[in-house]
């Protein structure tokens, strides 16, 4: 198993071109909207994700919606404009592929391919990110297992692409009150069982924007090597995934109250960078 910790005994550490990691000693800090939704709303979110020390701008151009009728991204233009936000800010581009067809145009733009839970399993589009060879974020399926999940990490690895990056991002369960039920036992779990970094998801993790903040410390505090935020600058009025969205102001505080942790662990937190 390539993935497995016995096949390789040191500690995988993708790095972005920004100079972004994930697996080193600094954290990666990933925050954006669900949605790119238009150039104020992207451009108004990188700049307030670079004030507060983020080194990576999330933002769906292609998005999976459980309905046909949901809003479903903007394509090719959600693209542009969050390349445009995020070079204008210093960050780099994390967003999601979902057709193996649009790998080559996503990856032109990307500094970072995410398969998303829905496509944990979509073993043509693994391999066909495999071999794009960019750095990927590997999301957990809604249901699945840790097994299952690492021998999606397998399909692209065998087809040559050492950057994987796993992101938990809760599992399904009977309880409404929450979107998911967020898994943190997987990250130390994770870190036994293999090399590759581990980055948690605490907005799909549980919906509600007010569990972001102690559940984004409790990730890092078991260990995660970065986190991956949903912050917008209208939350209320966002096209998708708006209750679990930060304000700018509250990611800010977020990053603030994770300093004094992330020493604490023995990690440091990304520079705030300027606008460009």
């Amino acid at each position: 198993m390539l993935a497995s910790r016995s096949s390789d005994s040191h500690r995988t550490v993708v790095r972005l071109a920004n100079g972004a990691t994930f697996g080193g000693t600094e954290l990666a800090i990933c925050a954006g909207p669900c949605s790119v939704e238009s150039e104020a709303q992207i451009a108004a979110t990188a700049e307030a994700v670079a004030r507060a020390g983020g080194n990576v701008l999330r933002g769906g151009a292609f998005k999976p919606r459980t309905s046909p009728y949901a809003f479903q991204g903007l394509g090719p233009e959600g693209l542009t404009l969050l390349e445009a936000a995020a070079r204008a800010n210093g960050l780099a581009i994390l967003t999601e592929v979902l057709d193996p067809r649009d790998v080559e145009t996503v990856a032109a733009r990307a500094d970072m391919l995410q398969i998303g839970a829905r496509n944990m399993q979509n073993f043509a589009l693994l391999r066909e990110v495999g071999v794009a060879r960019k750095p990927v974020l590997l999301k957990r399926g809604f249901a699945a297992t840790v097994d299952e999940w690492l021998m999606a990490a397998e399909y692209l690895l065998l087809e040559g692409n050492p950057h994987v990056v796993l992101c938990e991002r809760g599992i399904r369960s009977f309880d409404p009150a929450t979107r998911n039920v967020l898994d943190l036992t997987v990250v130390p779990l994770l870190r036994a069982r293999t090399h590759l970094p581990v980055i948690v998801d605490p907005s799909h993790g549980t919906g509600v924007a007010a569990l972001v903040a102690p559940m984004t410390l409790a990730a890092v505090a078991a260990g995660a090597d970065g986190v991956l935020i949903e912050v917008h600058p209208e939350p209320e009025r966002a096209a998708s995934d708006g209750a679990q969205s930060l304000t700018p102001a509250a990611f800010d505080a977020l990053v603030a109250r994770l300093a004094p942790l992330a020493e604490a662990v023995g990690r440091t937190l990304p520079v705030a960078r300027a606008r460009v």
